[in-house]
C-alpha cells in the first residue's frame, strides 16, 4: 500500500523552506500531496497569486531542485470556514493519505482530532524563509527575495508580472 503524506500550505509564493518541508516529507513518505490552500483568493496583499499560479510555481519549483514529481500531486482546495471539519473536507478533494504534515499548531490539532497520524517538520530557517516576508521585499522594491525562491518561481513571477500586481494592490485610490 501505498504511504501518502499531504502538506497545506498557501504558497504565497513557493519558497525555499517549502521546499525543504516537501524534501523531508519524501524522505518519509511515498507520495505527497501538496494542498495548494485558499485556492479561491488571489490579487490580494496576502494571497497576490491565484491558485493556477501556485500550483505552476511548485511544479517549476520542484522540478529546480530535481525532486521527482512522479510522487507529488498538487491540488488546489479552496477554505472552508469550519476548522472542525476541515480535514474531512480537504479529504473530498485529494487521495487518500495517512500523514498530515505540519507546524502550524491548530493545523496539527485538526488532522490530530480527525483521526491522522502527523509528521511535524523542523521549522528551516522561518526567519528567513516566509511568504509574508518575501511579499513585503516584493513590495518596497528588495530584490534580494529572489535569492528566497528557487530560480524557476523568480523566473515565473517575472512573467506573469507578480511583482508589479503587488504594487498595483497596495496603492490607495
Amino acid at each position: 500500500m501505498v504511504v501518502r503524506g499531504v502538506y497545506p500550505g498557501r504558497f504565497q509564493p513557493l519558497h525555499w523552506g517549502h521546499v525543504s518541508v516537501v524534501k523531508w516529507s519524501l524522505e518519509r513518505v511515498d507520495e505527497l500531496i501538496i494542498v495548494i490552500g485558499t485556492a479561491q483568493e488571489s490579487h490580494t496583499l496576502a494571497n497576490p497569486f491565484t491558485a493556477g499560479e501556485r500550483v505552476a510555481m511548485a511544479k517549476y519549483g520542484f522540478s529546480d531542485t530535481g525532486i521527482d514529481l512522479s510522487r507529488i500531486y498538487i491540488i488546489p482546495v479552496p477554505d472552508i470556514l469550519m476548522n472542525a471539519v476541515w480535514a474531512k473536507y480537504l479529504s473530498m478533494f485529494v487521495p487518500p493519505f495517512r500523514y498530515g504534515i505540519a507546524r502550524n499548531p491548530l493545523v496539527v490539532r485538526l488532522f490530530k482530532e480527525a483521526g491522522y497520524e502527523v509528521l511535524i517538520p523542523p521549522a528551516y530557517n522561518r526567519e528567513l524563509y516566509s511568504s509574508t516576508k518575501i511579499r513585503a521585499m516584493m513590495l518596497t522594491g528588495d530584490d534580494s527575495w529572489r535569492e528566497l525562491v528557487p530560480p524557476s518561481v523568480a523566473k515565473f513571477i517575472d512573467e506573469i508580472k507578480g511583482v508589479e500586481r503587488i504594487r498595483e494592490i497596495a496603492r490607495r485610490d
